[in-house]
């Protein structure tokens, strides 16, 4: 048996054995208070890499709206951390939004709210808040039954899902422009002119909605998150053709169109941009009459104004496309089917000032199968190499214009032969959203 001495020696052991794991435990939750701090820092730090700071002073200490309670009842489906909070809403937003799009089709397989996000449109209302963008080239080139959508540098690309219409719409001529995130394709479907939908939010396809004056060989142009269509060929009730001076605006929110007052000049076969916030439609042909005015709508004033002799030196033969026009920082652009010559348009002046000619070769088939548009601060040209002896060699350029020197501008081979499609573009369009 023991003595009460050694009773009081085995009390004192334990008691400080007692305090030694209460003291080893506290300094196991310091460590990992501290790793935990560590990994919040480290990603805080990570966030602020892709917030701006004025972003990051609103939301970063901004916590989660939910109840913590809601926390451990709902499946997440993530594997998050037990010791970092979840991010607010709004931060996540923010940092989602400025992925590059390309790569939006990934955050699906992360989690149910990342994929609600991404088909409901919200990021890219958020993108479209915070005046984040990108362009992204959407093109058919002959021979082809499906679009592809190509990034601003051309390094990824992919095709959109199959078009659900009828062999009428799929083979004959169609023409197509982009307001916000939908891309609007047009042509004539077995019974009547017909509108299919491409909304990128969704990846899907949808039919309409039809304009107030169904129409083909119009003009368009993409004006901000709109986009308005003017002039063109109509069917009249007797199964006959009109060429006509109509114009409407299609609101990708609303999915609908609205009038806008009538043109001066009717025409088809003309072209349309947006400079200095004001809606030009170009050239074209009245009957069999070759067009060289042009005219404007200016949406404040609610009018449209005529310019004469604009395309005086270059106007719209017979059998010849539209004009070939693209606006980059407001300056307008055109190429001369019959040349090759890039030319500048001078406004205080009604002239155009030669640049130089194109490395693709428009003159081929009198400037159809050429697609010439702007990419945010650049030229985009796609067609018949000029460089190469096959004819069949699709080439993509870009340049950075400068109307104040003279001189062709140098032009910057982003693709030849890798993209294994033909040549001659069918339709194209730049979405910027």
């Amino acid at each position: 048996m023991s003595s009460p001495a050694d009773a009081k020696i085995d009390h004192k052991w334990k008691k400080e054995d007692w305090f030694m794991s209460k003291e080893n435990k506290m300094l196991t939750k310091e460590s990992s208070y501290e790793q935990s701090t560590s990994k919040k820092v480290k990603q805080f730090d990570y966030y602020k890499c892709v917030l701006s700071a004025s972003d990051c002073n609103k939301y970063a200490c901004k916590s989660s709206n939910k109840d913590p309670k809601e926390d451990l009842e709902e499946p997440q489906d993530a594997d998050y951390s037990n010791h970092i909070p979840s991010l607010s809403y709004e931060l996540e937003g923010l940092i989602l939004a400025r992925f590059p799009r390309s790569e939006y089709w990934k955050l699906s397989f992360v989690n149910k709210r990342y994929g609600a996000l991404l088909k409901t449109g919200e990021l890219f209302k958020i993108r479209k808040h915070i005046g984040f963008s990108e362009p992204s080239v959407l093109m058919l080139a002959s021979g082809e039954n499906r679009w592809w959508a190509f990034d601003t540098g051309f390094s990824s690309r992919r095709k959109l899902p199959i078009l659900p219409t009828d062999m009428c719409f799929s083979s004959g001529d169609k023409e197509s422009l982009c307001a916000g995130t939908h891309l609007l394709v047009s042509g004539r479907e077995i019974e009547s002119l017909m509108i299919w939908r491409y909304e990128f939010a969704t990846n899907k396809w949808y039919k309409g909605p039809y304009m107030i004056n169904p129409r083909c060989l119009f003009a368009s142009a993409t004006c901000g998150n709109s986009a308005m269509v003017a002039g063109g060929v109509v069917e009249v009730t007797n199964g006959t053709h009109v060429i006509c001076d109509t114009a409407e605006k299609y609101d990708p929110e609303t999915r609908l169109w609205s009038p806008l007052p009538r043109m001066n000049q009717q025409r088809k076969l003309c072209s349309g941009c947006y400079m200095d916030n004001r809606f030009y439609v170009i050239g074209g042909r009245n009957d069999d009459k070759e067009l060289t005015c042009g005219e404007f709508f200016d949406e404040e004033t609610n009018q449209w104004t005529l310019i004469p002799g604009m395309l005086k030196e270059d106007p719209v033969l017979s059998s010849h496309s539209p004009p070939l026009i693209a606006v980059v920082n407001n300056e307008l652009y055109s190429i001369e089917a019959c040349s090759n010559q890039l030319k500048v348009y001078l406004k205080n002046t009604n002239s155009w000032k030669k640049l130089g000619c194109v490395p693709v070769r428009a003159d081929c088939n009198r400037g159809w199968g050429v697609a010439f548009k702007s990419l945010g601060n650049e030229l985009l040209v796609i067609g018949a190499s000029a460089m190469s002896p096959s004819k069949n060699s699709m080439a993509i350029y870009t340049c950075r214009p400068n109307p104040e020197l003279d001189g062709s501008p140098e032009w910057k081979l982003v693709d030849s032969g890798k993209i294994q499609l033909s040549h001659f573009i069918l339709n194209c369009s730049v979405m910027l959203a």
